[in-house]
């Protein structure tokens, strides 16, 4: 039985000539972090052989306050030790203004860019994406922002998260430079992607995927219900034969979509960081790739 194909160790972020590792490491929990063990996490990271991060102005928020706390904390990281920031591909996020759900207005990412650079104390970064679709902004608006964006030099590449395949296809339609990614949620426990058109979109648009919750938001780190557990022992085989962790596992099987989807790591244990590097070396067959699948969906395959 045929082989996948191994996992690159570096892949284009779409059409942004910027090329980026098959992981990611995500900020959403950074913010309750000191600079020291920030730079800690960023470090391990990096010595992993991660080089894109992944944060947004949202991050910190706990539904009262906190909004722009991860990102403002990798600037306390960056002004004490500035050299990180040029061994990194930076992403960060913009358009949900909490208790306002969504803004995508040229003037509010307008605003939000600026904000973002401000707490993260830098000129320029290198991924800016819409976090969430705004329905009241007509996608030629929001293609401006970004256009103006990169024309500014704020921004090297701009992508979408959590939108659907019309929506893409809305905003790809009218902007004049390359939609470079679309990040949306994907583990073995949220499959929606390989069938709602999205990983099929990628292919087509030359889109980097960006999987955010690879791990099921930890529900496949302790499962708690039948399918979880399932699906963790079809896990728990590869990972004995590969000599793996469980997490890596899940890592390499999200990698292993001719979409390329990038994983985009939460863990803020180093430990964890550390064993990122496991999962370049998994090898899948189609048959181990596909039981986890039908785990996974709870039913075979049509």
């Amino acid at each position: 039985m045929s082989q996948l194909d191994p996992t690159p160790k570096a892949i284009p972020l779409g059409k942004s000539g910027i090329l980026v590792p098959p992981i990611a490491w995500g900020m959403w929990r950074f913010a309750g972090a000191g600079i020291d063990e920030g730079r800690r996490l960023i470090e391990a990271a990096l010595d992993a052989g991660v080089t894109l991060f992944d944060t947004a102005d949202i991050y910190g928020f706990d539904g009262s306050g906190g909004f722009g706390d991860a990102e403002a904390l990798l600037g306390q990281v960056f002004a004490e030790s500035p050299g990180l920031r040029d061994r990194m591909v930076l992403a960060t996020k913009g358009g949900i203004t909490p208790p306002v759900p969504y803004d995508s207005s040229p003037a509010y990412l307008a605003h939000a860019l600026d904000a973002s650079l401000a707490r993260l104390g830098v000129d320029q970064v290198d991924l800016y994406q819409i976090h969430r679709p705004d329905l009241l902004t007509h996608p030629q608006e929001a293609a401006r922002a970004l256009e103006d964006a990169v024309t500014a030099g704020k921004v090297r590449a701009v992508g979408v998260s959590n939108y659907t395949p019309d929506q893409v296809r809305a905003l790809a339609a009218v902007l004049t430079i390359p939609l470079a990614s679309h990040q949306p949620e994907f583990s073995p426990l949220h499959l929606d992607p390989l069938v709602n058109g999205v990983f099929d979109q990628a292919m087509e648009l030359d889109l980097a995927i960006l999987a955010w919750s690879p791990l099921g938001g930890g529900r496949l780190g302790d499962p708690q219900d039948a399918r979880g557990q399932a699906v963790a022992t079809v896990l728990d085989r590869k990972a004995a034969e590969s000599g793996a962790s469980r997490a890596a596992v899940i890592y390499s099987w999200i990698m292993a979509h001719p979409a390329r989807p990038i994983p985009i790591v939460g863990t803020q244990k180093v430990e964890r960081i550390a064993e990122l590097g496991q999962a370049h070396a998994i090898a899948w067959s189609r048959q181990d790739w596909y039981d986890v699948l039908v785990a996974a969906r709870g039913e075979r395959l049509p």
